[in-house]
């Protein structure tokens, strides 16, 4: 089922991911994504769908440091002329101290990648 559209996506990172979930590969989240997505969807069905789903991914969950090392990493972007939100650092942080890949579309964390560790998914790879 897809939950936010009526078609399947065709998107590379999509694919990739669908492709390692099918395969078997670990995929981990946090607990801000499942916050984010299911701010996104309204209804009891998506609602119990998503929160299903993400249950069987295992989940990074920040500690203090995260939070102070996620400042850091914003305001380092905010001196180089990128704004970006709250969250965002904080994602891009735990996968920086988990040293995971971070898989999206987001164009910020393109951006945030240059004053800063995190390496991002990048297809063919």
């Amino acid at each position: 089922m897809a939950l936010r559209r009526d078609v399947v996506s065709s998107a590379a990172e999509v694919v990739a991911l669908r492709q390692a979930l099918e395969g078997g590969d670990i995929i981990v989240t946090t607990g801000l994504i499942l916050q984010e997505l299911l701010q996104g969807f309204a209804g009891a069905r998506a609602h119990k769908a998503i929160v299903e789903r993400f249950s069987a991914l295992p989940s990074l969950n920040p500690e203090r440091q995260d939070h102070i090392d996620a400042v850091v990493l914003r305001n380092q972007c905010r001196r180089a002329g990128l704004q970006i939100g709250t969250i965002d650092p904080l994602l891009a942080q735990l996968c920086i101290r988990h040293g995971r890949t971070l898989q999206t579309t987001d164009n910020d964390f393109v951006q945030a990648a240059v004053h800063c560790p995190l390496r991002l998914w990048k297809q063919g790879r």
